[in-house]
């Protein structure tokens, strides 16, 4: 990390009590300044954003708009280094580009896989409704013999779609023609 001393405009060390929780020890200025911050107000966040959760995984730095802080924990103690970055906003300025970009790409792959996903869906349901309709079939024709023009009306199909189905349960013998009533076939279980 490459700095200038004089981005250091502060330091504050934030004690820890086991009743009271985070509170600041002490802080120093080292520039003539408007506050960019009020350690005091900020003692708790300042704390728990170095040392609390998990063990493993504590940051070193933290970017805020204005400022950033350099954490140095010592047993419960936390020693606060504020600096004031210069020349950063171009850098994130050319972070907020890499970032949308990247959003619009997630969103994009969001999209197609939650369309896939959708049409996969479509295909089990219509696959589900398929064998839901030829079980309803060979129900409706136990002992009775029943046209292919009168099934469809029972589940709103195309002929082409009654026809697949018929011709489905015909080929795994689940179903007979039984006849012609005009030129309507007629279908029965055997």
């Amino acid at each position: 990390m490459n700095f200038d001393k004089n981005e250091l405009f502060g330091a504050a060390l934030i004690g820890f009590d086991m009743i009271d929780g985070p509170f600041l020890k002490w802080k120093k200025e080292f520039k003539e300044k408007d506050e960019v911050v009020k350690l005091d107000d900020f003692a708790m966040n300042f704390y728990l954003s170095f040392r609390g959760g998990n063990s493993g995984k504590k940051p070193r730095a933290i970017l805020y708009d204005k400022f950033y802080i350099v954490a140095f924990p010592k047993d419960l103690e936390l020693c606060c280094l504020f600096m004031k970055p210069k020349g950063i906003e171009a850098n994130i300025t050319k972070l907020n580009k890499i970032a949308s970009r990247i959003m619009i790409e997630m969103d994009e792959d969001e999209e197609c896989e939650s369309d896939e996903k959708n049409q996969k869906t479509d295909t089990d349901s219509d696959e589900d409704t398929i064998e839901e309709i030829k079980r309803l079939i060979l129900n409706m024709l136990n002992d009775t013999k029943m046209s292919t023009p009168e099934m469809r009306k029972y589940f709103k199909l195309t002929n082409a779609e009654i026809w697949k189905i018929m011709s489905d349960l015909e080929s795994s013998k689940k179903v007979v023609r039984a006849g012609k009533k005009g030129r309507a076939q007629l279908w029965t279980v055997p």
